[in-house]
């Protein structure tokens, strides 16, 4: 079974950083993409980072380019996102997301419980 437990929420003044992991099990860690998906009160789930276990490479969304970092720890199954100069509109309940493949759409097949970051200005 697949299990993601997502950690490292909370609130944080806008200029902070935060570090969110995804631990995840139930599966070849190599063999899949680990998402970052972030969802505003009000607003569609969007796409922040893509993981690719294999390739060990990372896809980012614009918004956050240059603020966020996705690392990895294959030897913990552990993905991480290292999120810098937070403003407010970061603001979201934060999920990691797995599948085969980098899905741009929030289509992955399984996810984590999510985790709530609060950015306050």
């Amino acid at each position: 079974e697949v299990q993601l437990v997502e950690s490292g929420g909370g609130l944080v003044q806008a200029g902070g950083s935060l570090r969110l992991s995804c631990a995840a099990s139930g599966f070849t860690f190599d063999d899949y993409s680990i998402a970052w998906f972030r969802q505003a009160p009000g607003k569609e789930r969007e796409r922040v980072s893509c993981y690719q276990s294999g390739s060990r490479s990372t896809a980012y969304a614009d918004f956050v380019k240059g603020r966020f970092t996705t690392s990895a720890d294959n030897a913990k199954n552990t993905v991480y996102l290292q999120m810098n100069s937070l403003k407010p509109e970061d603001t979201a309940i934060y999920y990691c997301a797995a599948d085969r493949y980098c899905y741009t759409r929030p289509v992955f097949g399984s996810w984590g419980q999510g985790t709530q970051v609060t950015v306050s200005s």
